[in-house]
């Protein structure tokens, strides 16, 4: 970046002036850190950006998908995953919180920035006590592109085990689409069934997409 003048240098211009002040391309360089022997470091940015479709595009990417660029190997693309997984963390309430997922639109709320716009399918658990307050949150099996595997006994054992009063299952759907499958339903049902004999309450399934969510609830599938 020396041929760039001092003020518009990614570094010196977040110091000057705030990190707000910073396009995508030159966030995305200051994670990466320093350039290829063949292309500066905002030239590799932008390269990784229009690749993949835009910050959109490069949240939901993998370690390996990064480093399909030039100029992006392990370590570059491993930065880069972490800087995204922090921002998730940022954005959800730490368990210390005891959050109150009241309704559907909480549950979603809460589950979205960390679970939403991944790569793959993952399907998760949120524990929770007798009024509904969050105890624990645990993915419990991650699946291909297009599916993952999970039962009943796997969601209740983790809530015995946790000593729920009642739980929300939740999963994403990578395509960014959350509009629930019939498969999807058909689980919501033996799940719920399977609840009722546990005397463990299911509140929701969740289903998440890149920026929005649908809750089997809301949509009378319970």
């Amino acid at each position: 970046m020396k041929e760039l003048s001092l003020d518009d240098r990614p570094r010196e211009k977040l110091l000057r002036h705030g990190a707000a002040s910073l396009g995508d391309n030159e966030l995305v360089a200051l994670v990466i850190g320093q350039g290829s022997r063949h292309a500066g470091v905002l030239s590799v940015a932008n390269e990784l950006l229009a690749s993949h479709g835009g910050l959109h595009g490069l949240v939901r990417s993998t370690p390996d998908g990064l480093s399909s660029v030039a100029g992006i190997g392990r370590a570059r693309a491993a930065q880069i995953a972490a800087a995204f997984e922090l921002g998730r963390r940022a954005l959800a309430r730490g368990p210390q919180a005891r959050l109150h997922l009241r309704d559907p639109c909480a549950a979603g709320g809460y589950l979205l920035p960390q679970f939403g716009s991944r790569p793959v399918e993952q399907f998760g658990i949120v524990l929770l006590d007798s009024k509904h307050r969050v105890l624990r949150t645990k993915v419990l099996a991650t699946g291909t592109l297009n599916s993952s595997v999970v039962e009943p006994r796997d969601v209740y054992r983790e809530a015995v085990m946790g000593n729920a009063a009642a739980v929300i299952v939740f999963h994403n759907h990578p395509s960014g689409d959350p509009t629930p499958s019939p498969e999807d339903v058909a689980l919501t049902r033996r799940l719920a069934a399977a609840g009722v004999l546990m005397g463990i309450e299911l509140v929701d399934h969740i289903v998440l997409g890149d920026s929005r969510f649908c809750s089997l609830k809301e949509m009378d599938r319970l």
